[in-house]
């Protein structure tokens, strides 16, 4: 299968994700309605709300104009010659719906064989999606495998998961070409110039998906004398995620260790924003952290770089950035980590023995 092929069915593929009608009942039309009920069934996170902004993102993200963009700066390393297609396994999160979808078009618009192990969290999606490219072009299936075993006879890997795993990973594929990822979390910088627009935006890359994605918000710099009622209006328009069980039972739980330490916070309700200097922050709290200097936030972000998947500003803060809003709709050069996959599958998985992006980590 050629590389226009290869665009051509996720052009097609791209469509149906960006019609997804946002909600779903038995009897729906839509071919992926059934794979989105069964994994709401299966993992109360995953509601029909988040798989849809999940599906539609990436939809939207899949154009014939996009997909070209992204690819044209790698056109010499599709263009040379001799290259075998490689197996890559690829270990998959499961924090939100289809965490993994990109490293799935990366590897297979790269023309190799990917070796799936999907998170126990997120099974259902990713595959469904596999089965509506065979159905285009039933070549696809001998480039696609998924696996609940250990990986056998792969060539090169790719890896998400948490500190501990990325440690196991790390150690484990050592012996091979790899691209490794660990935890990240995303920050926000406030300025007290933030439009209506901006504050809307910023609770949607705090909120979405429960702020369970790494590029979720989870700690805020604000100015000294900023007065955090004024997003209170905009996280109150995430309507019943306070009678979700699993997120009110977080919250609960974090409000009652609060009072119990008898830490000042912030309630609104569903959400709970507390002073504090650490950048990860557990589903239903945000941090905060007040400066003086406007070069502050710059200076402390470049600091812990390695922890920040993203940073959101409604201006440029100093450092790389996304505006309020558009957190959780990556563009497709929106690499993980910062590590270009591309790259890595198209030169370094021939040219390195062993991949080192992920080394500054």
């Amino acid at each position: 299968m050629d590389l226009n092929n290869r665009i051509q069915t996720f052009i097609a593929l791209g469509k149906t994700l960006a019609g997804f009608p946002g909600g779903v009942t038995d009897g729906s039309s839509h071919p992926l309605a059934e794979a989105v009920l069964k994994a709401e069934a299966a993992n109360p996170w995953f509601t029909q709300a988040n798989i849809g902004h999940a599906l539609t993102a990436i939809g939207q993200s899949m154009t014939a104009t996009s997909l070209n963009e992204w690819l044209l700066p790698y056109a010499d390393l599709f263009q040379r010659p001799g290259r075998p297609y490689k197996t890559v396994g690829v270990v998959m999160a499961g924090n939100i719906p289809l965490a993994g979808f990109h490293d799935f078009l990366s590897v297979l618009i790269c023309g190799h064989r990917i070796m799936v192990k999907l998170s126990s969290q997120d099974d259902i999606l990713i595959p469904a999606m596999a089965r509506l490219m065979s159905d285009t072009d039933e070549r696809w299936n001998e480039m696609l495998e998924f696996t609940k075993e250990p990986f056998k006879k792969f060539d090169a890997i790719i890896a998400t998961g948490s500190d501990n795993t990325f440690r196991y990973f790390d150690y484990y594929f050592n012996q091979y070409p790899h691209l490794i990822r660990r935890n990240r979390n995303s920050i926000a910088v406030l300025t007290s110039e933030e439009t209506n627009s901006d504050l809307k935006g910023l609770a949607d890359d705090i909120m979405m998906y429960f702020g369970l994605g790494c590029r979720n918000v989870s700690k805020i710099y604000i100015p000294h004398g900023y007065d955090l009622n004024v997003l209170q209006p905009y996280i109150r328009e995430y309507e019943g995620i306070e009678f979700h069980n699993k997120y009110r039972n977080n919250y609960d739980y974090q409000k009652s260790i609060l009072l119990v330490n008898k830490k000042p916070f912030t309630d609104f309700g569903k959400l709970l924003l507390v002073e504090d200097q650490r950048i990860p922050s557990p589903v239903s709290v945000i941090h905060v952290e007040r400066y003086g200097d406007p070069a502050e936030p710059a200076r402390l972000i470049r600091t812990s770089s390695g922890l920040i998947q993203c940073v959101v500003c409604h201006k440029d803060p100093g450092v790389p950035f996304v505006l309020p809003g558009t957190a959780q709709k990556p563009a497709l050069p929106d690499y993980a980590d910062g590590a270009d996959t591309l790259k890595f599958l198209l030169d370094e998985i021939y040219t390195k023995n062993i991949c080192d992006s992920n080394k500054n980590l």
